[in-house]
């Protein structure tokens, strides 16, 4: 198809509107051009001059961009306000209405040939996807929305290419997920690209899938970095959300006061934004903090909480990972019983594409149970099935802990040399702390 902008399709434009207005060639031409001219202009053989296209766009009372280009006038920014509003109802927990609002704007961009405003809708339905759980559609999403974007700068690419890393991590593709962010935050640093908004979404998102694969190291200077460009962000959803994954590192660091605190600046931030889904993962930080803490009664307040408000956005996949982390903290509080059935109802939303993680989690949390009522033989499958997941996705601390488990479990039955195999598995992620199979860490920005 030729394109908008083409000397024929500009002709059609102008004989079309020319007709429709009961103009003759003479009386659209004059005073400043000649019936020829215009004659000449319609049959598609000349490329008319921007003044040329203002008088006539003029003469017809349309505007010059809806002439030279056939999309309707403030067409882009009125998509651009609908976007607005698309975000505010993905953000206020709505996420099915907000997919419909972002699949009609990108067919009327589409239809106009508005490739921004067509990856900006791209890029919604990816978040869209994600909060419903819809991993491989948000990939799908991000992806074709760095593909309309692949002529713009790399900064420009940065919220799609986050997209993809988000679903690689919520899938158990930890690695990738980090090669993602790394790849990326080296371009960016090498080739000298400060934009702070630009990295500090990419330090941000990072940090959860170091910490999941044992990298603290790496997870702490991520931290470190999203904390010292922070005040150069001027968006407050990027802040909140800086604060949010800054505190994972200080639990891991034991610096709890500091954690509660960066959490407490994050709450209150999407609070006065009114974007429930960052709140609710704020409790379900909150929560986690508390457990680490040993304030088990505020721990399971705030994971209900979190759980409560992504059920009632039906976000299925992160309600899930909730329902995991609420169902340690009853266990750890003797209700082992309701831990069970919570994690029985929710291991059929968790699988190795998709939370992987987590299921992992639930299976070793239901082994300690089976264990605890001496079901040696269910918790050896539920140990099983968690070491499984874990390899696939690399989570190395996980896997060490869950190796002296399985080991302990394993010699105690006599078999011993079962025992040691699992131990040596065990070892073999715990021999360099801090470290991952990943390669040289990415170029450090220039603060």
């Amino acid at each position: 198809m030729a394109e908008r902008d083409d000397p024929g399709t500009i002709g059609r434009r102008v004989q079309q509107l020319r007709t429709e207005r009961g103009l003759t060639q003479r009386q659209l031409a004059e005073p400043a051009y000649t019936p020829a001219y215009v004659s000449t202009l319609e049959a598609g053989r000349v490329r008319p001059s921007e003044d040329a296209l203002r008088h006539i766009a003029e003469r017809l009372g349309v505007a010059y961009e809806e002439l030279a280009t056939g999309r309707p006038a403030r067409l882009a920014t009125e998509l651009r306000l609908r976007l607005t509003d698309a975000q505010r109802t993905l953000a206020t927990g709505e996420a099915e209405v907000a997919a419909e609002q972002y699949t009609a704007l990108l067919g009327e961009a589409e239809t106009h040939g508005l490739e921004a405003e067509c990856a900006a809708a791209l890029l919604g339905l990816g978040e869209c996807a994600l909060d419903t759980g819809d991993l491989a559609t948000a990939r799908l999403r991000f992806e074709q929305a760095e593909k309309r974007l692949a002529d713009a700068p790399l900064t420009s690419r940065v919220p799609a290419l986050r997209g993809r890393a988000v679903s690689h991590y919520l899938a158990g593709e930890l690695r990738y997920s980090c090669y993602l962010y790394e790849s990326t935050l080296d371009e960016l640093n090498r080739g000298g690209m400060q934009d702070p908004d630009a990295l500090l979404l990419l330090y941000t998102g990072v940090i959860a899938p170091y910490m999941d694969m044992g990298a603290h190291a790496r997870a702490a200077q991520a931290a470190e970095f999203a904390l010292a460009l922070a005040p150069q962000v001027g968006d407050p959803v990027l802040v909140a959300r800086m604060h949010r994954s800054v505190a994972r590192t200080m639990i891991a660091e034991g610096r709890m006061a500091e954690a509660d605190a960066s959490l407490a600046k994050a709450a209150e931030l999407y609070r006065q934004l009114q974007i429930r889904t960052e709140l609710a993962n704020c409790h379900w930080m909150r929560g986690y903090l508390y457990a680490q803490n040993g304030e088990l009664e505020r721990a399971e307040g705030e994971l209900r909480r979190a759980q409560e408000m992504l059920s009632a956005r039906r976000a299925a996949l992160y309600t899930s990972q909730v329902a995991v982390e609420l169902a340690d903290v009853l266990h750890r509080r003797g209700k082992s019983d309701e831990a069970s059935e919570l994690l029985r109802d929710v291991l059929g939303d968790l699988s190795p594409e998709r939370g992987a993680v987590h299921s992992a989690a639930a299976h070793r949390l239901l082994g300690i149970i089976a264990e605890d009522a001496r079901d040696t033989e269910t918790a050896e499958e539920h140990y099983v099935r968690a070491l499984s997941l874990l390899e696939r996705a690399g989570a190395a601390g996980d896997l060490a802990d869950l190796c002296r488990l399985l080991g302990d479990l394993l010699r105690r039955t006599g078999r011993v040399e079962a025992a040691l195999d699992v131990y040596r598995t065990g070892l073999g992620h715990r021999t360099a702390p801090g470290t991952t199979t990943l390669g040289p860490a990415p170029a450090h920005p220039s603060l």
